[in-house]
């Protein structure tokens, strides 16, 4: 109830900077709820839009499936051999204090226009939680669990399917509920770049054609996507955790 009373407040917060404080006929007024609501319902209902919802969510689940392919085995590895750990740590910090989005004039040059530079920015912004998350969880394991492993004869496969990942899985899941949040935040402005589909060239389309309304109610689709992305993942982490 709480959350709920949460989101009321944000509304009539909206409501009133749009539709009470703001002069009669100014510019604010283009972007009230009413407005952003009504627009939303009919883009939904009479528009490609839900194309372009279709095309970004791919787009996330692709770049996330390459996080998860390169983030989970390294994190593996970084988590078991101290070494590899005092190797690379300084090297994984300085990358991923590095903004994804620096990177996108260097990903249309190698990439070209399209998708390929988007995947890179997307796993590049995902990576990074993942891996650090699965590492800590192996660093975290009960060496017990590895020593009686070790006394009933466990291959290295055995121990890794059986003891380990099990074992990391809740940190695992932590890792991608922070890279989804990270996902959807660098997405829209990667699919400003040169695409012809998704939620960031949509919103470029609406502010091309002054659709200031349609704008409001794409913000506002995106917060709901992201919230209800966001509920996934703790679900996953509640289930699995």
């Amino acid at each position: 109830m709480l959350g709920i009373a949460g989101l009321l407040v944000l509304l009539a917060l909206w409501w009133l900077g749009t539709d009470v404080l703001a002069a009669p006929g100014s510019f604010a007024r283009r972007f009230s709820p009413a407005s952003a609501f009504a627009s939303l319902g009919g883009l939904l209902l009479h528009s490609d839009l839900p194309i372009h919802v279709y095309v970004s969510l791919q787009r996330i689940f692709i770049g996330l499936g390459f996080a998860l392919a390169i983030g989970v085995p390294m994190g593996l590895a970084v988590g078991t051999f101290g070494a590899l750990e005092a190797a690379t740590t300084p090297a994984f910090q300085f990358l991923r204090m590095i903004s994804p989005l620096s990177w996108m004039p260097l990903a249309v040059m190698v990439f070209g226009v399209g998708d390929r530079p988007i995947y890179f920015l997307l796993a590049f912004a995902a990576v990074w939680p993942i891996l650090l998350s699965t590492a800590a969880g192996v660093r975290q394991l009960d060496p017990r669990w590895l020593l009686l492993a070790r006394s009933l004869a466990a291959t290295r496969w055995e121990m890794l399917s059986r003891v380990i990942l099990p074992g990391v899985t809740g940190h695992i899941l932590t890792g991608v509920r922070l890279a989804i949040g990270i996902l959807w935040i660098v997405l829209v402005p990667c699919e400003m770049l040169g695409v012809s589909a998704g939620l960031g060239y949509f919103i470029l389309d609406t502010r091309d054609r002054l659709a200031y309304s349609e704008l409001m109610a794409m913000v506002l689709l995106i917060g709901v996507l992201g919230f209800a992305l966001d509920a996934l993942a703790r679900a996953l982490c509640r289930r699995w955790a």
